[in-house]
């Protein structure tokens, strides 16, 4: 099993993350002394998986095309994911919040900028009104597990500004796969939407930004839509603008309570620079890294529906109230 590192917060250095390889190595070193043949053991090197359990650690998937990161930015207590080549999976996680509050934090795989930390050959930020937003997709493949209170969600980000740190105060566009326990998005319903093959529960909140969640009627563990899709309907809905820009877009998990066993399977994001690199295919072992600086990254909770069409054709928006969501320090 991988080292649980716990090392400085926010520490660039790879003393954050372990990997396998390092343990497989050594153990390469006595089967050589050994005389012993050590060809499985250089094959299981190349697939080695990365365990992250600083708070804010992240390291790179798919030759920097993704980053994954944990992101406890709720709690104190102890969380750790199993990073692979195709994604993640929360092996450890001690928090317990209450359901009328915010989870323990939003351990994700991302596309784009968070809070300075943005992954290799991003084209984002980029301004919704523009040809290449309406090309970019999205898919994603999860698992769930039976116990724990949680939500399996995706976490859109837009800002007013081409901003690459910091956070984000246009809108947040959350879409609910699936959740367990008596939990729900940031604000109130304010209507339902069916898009990206599936009937949606919009509700909307501001806690500074405006925070749309698309809660899914019925469950599910595939996902595969143009990110226009949902923004397109918040932007008709008065909650977002087209003048704003993508900064990233996140598929992962907040758990309240439990949680060890969700997993992403696959992620991919689609532009219109190339088809999408799927953090589902077999790829080399992820490289180490840490995320951001000194700003903690953010959490909460919501989500959001409509067609396909492209958000440039949808028309210019005015501003609604704002909202809060997954990459806030609080609700």
């Amino acid at each position: 099993m991988p080292q649980h590192l716990h090392g400085p917060l926010g520490a660039r250095t790879p003393s954050g993350v372990r990997s396998r390889g390092l343990t497989v190595a050594l153990v390469a070193a006595v089967m050589t002394a050994a005389g012993v043949l050590t060809q499985v053991v250089a094959t299981q090197v190349a697939s080695a998986d990365t365990v992250l359990c600083d708070q804010f650690a992240s390291t790179q998937i798919q030759h920097g095309r993704y980053v994954v990161q944990n992101n406890r930015w709720g709690s104190s207590a102890t969380q750790c994911v199993n990073v692979t080549g195709a994604g993640f999976s929360i092996t450890q996680q001690d928090g317990v919040k209450p359901t009328n509050g915010p989870p323990n934090s939003y351990p994700s795989v991302y596309y784009g900028c968070h809070y300075g930390n943005c992954s290799s050959g991003t084209i984002l930020p980029l301004q919704a009104s523009t040809s290449a937003f309406a090309a970019v997709s999205t898919s994603v493949t999860m698992k769930f597990p039976g116990a724990g209170i949680w939500d399996a969600a995706y976490d859109i980000w837009f800002d007013p500004t081409p901003r690459t740190n910091g956070q984000n105060t246009g809108a947040e566009i959350m879409v609910w796969l699936n959740h367990q326990g008596g939990i729900q998005p940031v604000g109130a319903p304010v209507g339902t939407v069916t898009l990206a093959g599936g009937s949606w529960t919009v509700w909307e909140g501001n806690i500074g930004w405006n925070v749309v969640s698309y809660v899914r009627t019925s469950a599910t563990t595939t996902a595969s839509f143009p990110v226009s899709a949902f923004y397109g309907d918040a932007v008709r809905r008065g909650f977002a603008q087209t003048a704003w820009y993508l900064t990233s877009i996140q598929a992962g998990f907040e758990p309240w309570q439990g949680g060890v066993g969700l997993t992403v399977n696959s992620f991919s994001v689609a532009t219109s620079g190339g088809a999408a690199t799927a953090a589902g295919s077999p790829a080399p072992a992820a490289s180490a890294g840490s995320s951001g600086s000194g700003s903690a990254p953010s959490g909460a909770t919501s989500s959001t529906a409509s067609s396909a069409a492209s958000v440039a054709g949808a028309g210019a928006a005015t501003a609604a109230a704002p909202h809060s969501g997954p990459n806030c320090p609080a609700r």
